[in-house]
């Protein structure tokens, strides 16, 4: 709360408008796939769709560091932003077919972009103390937002789910466009991003573009870096299989009626809410204790999530209240995976050189994770339960992950001692 009540210059521009976001974005997403699914298609074309904006995603992630230096932090995200939500909120208002679908995955794609210039606005020109403060506070602001999900399903019961999906869709381009256009007139470019413009105003576009060899060499030589970038690409993998196929095995499979499937969405958040405010300050004072770092909380949530997951692969039919617990417990991982990954990959990245690091970071994730849409589609079309066994493997390998990047982290700690003592 100190924190908040301290916001000040881009944090508090970031921090404040993102309701603006989240209110329309957790008024529709619980809805998305049923929604194609009333359309006509079915769940392998549904994969593939994901797959299809996976791959372009690697188009614009490749890019988005170039851009990002090029433009600036401020006005990329601006623009990023209004591309990648405004207009495709219009098209998937208009939605009749895949075709609509794959189009407005194109432009969709472009958040990566958007996400690496935001994500320097968040990192850049703030204290490292408070990264999980701040990181606290952006995912808390979208909680709050998230108890009108459902509002959704009162709406979806009284009109039906296309006509309500179509305005909720409209409700989001006219609420996203203005959060674009108020954020952009509350943050100011960063020090860094203002460097970055001088070094790079006479260097061509594709002149940057080839200097992301020396970028990878870079990610490739340190070890920390390496275990991030697995550790995101599981993150990243997870939470598609369970965004994308959740709310299909709830209503399909599980007889969960559509008016409640936002619900559980209120609740996940409300259990976000209530452990980022009592759960994570107790965190905060473990890792500052200097003989703990980020990774065991982490271990704990990744420990969480695979329970979840594997409760969702053997729950029953009609017994809502296990879907219940699988929902508290991921309320309780996503706190201790995502926002101290999220300090983890601030803290580990060379800040020189930082929105390249970035974008090639993500662009790694996404060129491994390209297939994983079709892949889950598929298993979903066999078994509805079979992408939530996958998810929970990912999980699994992600907790061990973080254990092996303790201990690489601690080896290299050590060795830094030993070289300045020695």
């Amino acid at each position: 709360m100190r924190t908040l009540k301290e916001l000040d210059g881009n944090i508090k521009g970031v921090v404040f408008t993102e309701p603006l976001w989240g209110i329309p974005f957790n008024l529709f997403a619980p809805y998305v796939s049923v929604y194609m699914l009333s359309l006509g298609m079915d769940d392998a074309q549904i994969g593939l769709i994901v797959t299809a904006s996976t791959l372009v995603q690697v188009f614009w992630t490749l890019v988005a560091g170039a851009i990002t230096d090029k433009l600036g932090r401020k006005r990329t995200t601006l623009i990023a932003d209004l591309v990648s939500w405004s207009i495709p909120c219009l098209i998937w208002a208009a939605a009749r077919n895949p075709l609509y679908f794959y189009v407005a995955a194109f432009f969709n794609a472009i958040w990566r972009v958007a996400d690496c210039s935001w994500g320097c606005l968040v990192v850049e020109d703030t204290d490292p103390d408070l990264l999980v403060d701040v990181w606290s506070w952006i995912h808390i602001s979208g909680l709050l937002v998230a108890f009108v999900a459902p509002l959704s399903g009162l709406v979806v019961g009284k009109f039906g789910l296309v006509p309500t999906m179509r305005g909720l869709y409209l409700f989001s381009f006219v609420m996203m466009t203005a959060k674009a256009f108020t954020m952009n007139a509350l943050v100011t470019e960063t020090a860094q991003g203002r460097v970055r413009m001088e070094e790079t105003a006479n260097e061509g576009f594709f002149t940057m573009l080839r200097g992301l060899g020396d970028v990878l060499r870079m990610i490739v030589s340190s070890p920390t870096t390496l275990y991030v970038l697995a550790l995101m690409l599981i993150l990243s993998l997870t939470m598609t299989l369970r965004g994308t196929f959740w709310s299909i095995l709830a209503s399909q499979e599980l007889g969960v009626a559509e008016t409640r499937l936002a619900l559980y969405p209120a609740l996940r958040s409300l259990t976000m809410l209530v452990f980022f405010f009592f759960g994570m300050p107790w965190v905060q004072r473990f890792t500052a204790l200097g003989e703990h770092d980020e990774r065991l909380p982490m271990i704990v949530g990744f420990s969480l999530a695979v329970i979840s997951q594997v409760i969702l692969t053997v729950i029953p039919p009609g017994a809502e209240w296990l879907l219940l617990v699988t929902t508290v417990l991921d309320g309780c991982s996503i706190p201790l995976t995502t926002t101290l990954m999220q300090k983890l990959t601030a803290t580990t990245v060379d800040a020189q050189e930082r929105a390249r690091v970035m974008s090639m970071l993500a662009m790694g994730v996404l060129i491994v994770s390209s297939p994983f849409g079709w892949v889950a589609g598929q298993l979903s079309a066999a078994n509805r339960r079979l992408p939530f066994v996958m998810a929970a493997v990912l999980l699994g390998i992600g907790a061990m992950l973080t254990y092996l990047a303790s201990r690489a982290a601690e080896k290299e700690s050590a060795a830094r001692v030993a070289a300045v003592t020695g």
